[in-house]
């Protein structure tokens, strides 16, 4: 699945915030998350082999390990966000079958 723009965007700004592209400190790898969270959160969707690409073609990112990590932390978030139980929807009133 292609990287929509809201997706990329948001790609943009770790690259805009992260000024060390070799290695992360504690605070780029919690706004990383962050972002990871956002774009999942906002209903937007990635592929983390697109997020690896992406990194890897940006330009700004020639460190490996470093895109490694960003991509690790992107299948990481994905994982967890699946995991999480999915909010119910209370309906009021009655069901099809006429209960209470």
């Amino acid at each position: 699945m292609p990287l929509t723009n809201q997706v990329i965007i948001l790609l943009n700004e770790i690259t805009a915030n992260v000024q060390n592209k070799k290695t992360l400190s504690p605070q780029d790898e919690i706004f990383i998350k962050d972002t990871f969270n956002k774009i999942l959160n906002s209903g937007q969707r990635y592929d983390v082999d697109e997020i690896e690409s992406w990194f890897d073609n940006e330009g700004s990112w020639t460190h490996k390990p470093t895109i490694v990590r960003i991509t690790n932390m992107s299948h990481y978030v994905q994982s967890r966000f699946e995991q999480a139980p999915k909010k119910l929807k209370m309906i009021s009133g009655h069901d099809s079958c006429g209960y209470d």
